[in-house]
């Protein structure tokens, strides 16, 4: 994977245009995640999200792409809102917090259910968040194996843990991301008989 850095149109017509978006409880570090990778700094201050965009040029597997991410607010007070940010998606990042077990609890009850409502056939990559504070052994963080349980649950493509603070895995979550669109069944042309 390569970063081209921020798209000002794409740079010729080989470029493919991708629209990921990004979904997960309120503070699990989404925000954090799209801004460290496209700008490559860590914010210092919180500010909750509504809707957002960022964007970058990036090489996989030998093919350019140009990804737009979407950020959602997680906060249930944009729970009516940010349906309107799932049209068009092409790959969606269900992200939960690895230090937070009532947020990778929701992916199941709560996130899952609300894409797979709206967006029912677009490919789905799970991130777990903030792998950085996870303390080995600790009952309290999310394991490795459960994020894989959970993957295999919701039938997500890929299940990618990353930390945007440290910088480990943020590529691999985008590639993951370009790379569950590629794989993508297409869909099978439907016969019309008229008699």
């Amino acid at each position: 994977m390569t970063i081209t850095g921020p798209s000002k149109g794409g740079s010729g017509g080989g470029m493919r245009p991708l629209k990921v978006t990004t979904v997960g409880d309120g503070m699990v570090g989404k925000t954090c995640m799209l801004i460290t990778y496209t700008q490559n700094e860590f914010p210092s201050e919180y500010v909750p999200t509504v809707f957002d965009n960022h964007a970058c040029n990036i090489v996989v597997d030998g093919s350019d792409y140009a990804l737009t991410l979407w950020d959602t607010a997680g906060q249930e007070d944009y729970e009516r809102l940010r349906p309107l940010s799932y049209p068009n998606t092409d790959c969606f990042l269900i992200c939960y917090s690895i230090s937070n077990r009532t947020s990778f609890d929701n992916v199941l009850s709560k996130w899952y259910p609300e894409i797979r409502h709206f967006a029912p056939s677009v490919p789905i990559v799970l991130v777990g968040t903030k792998s950085d504070l996870r303390v080995p052994g600790s009952e309290k963080f999310v394991t490795t194996a459960e994020g894989k349980k959970l993957k295999h649950k919701i039938k997500a493509y890929a299940m990618v843990e990353c930390s945007a603070k440290r910088k480990l895995n943020l590529a691999e979550v985008f590639d993951e991301a370009v790379r569950a669109v590629e794989k993508k069944p297409h869909a099978t042309p439907r016969m019309c008989t008229i008699l």
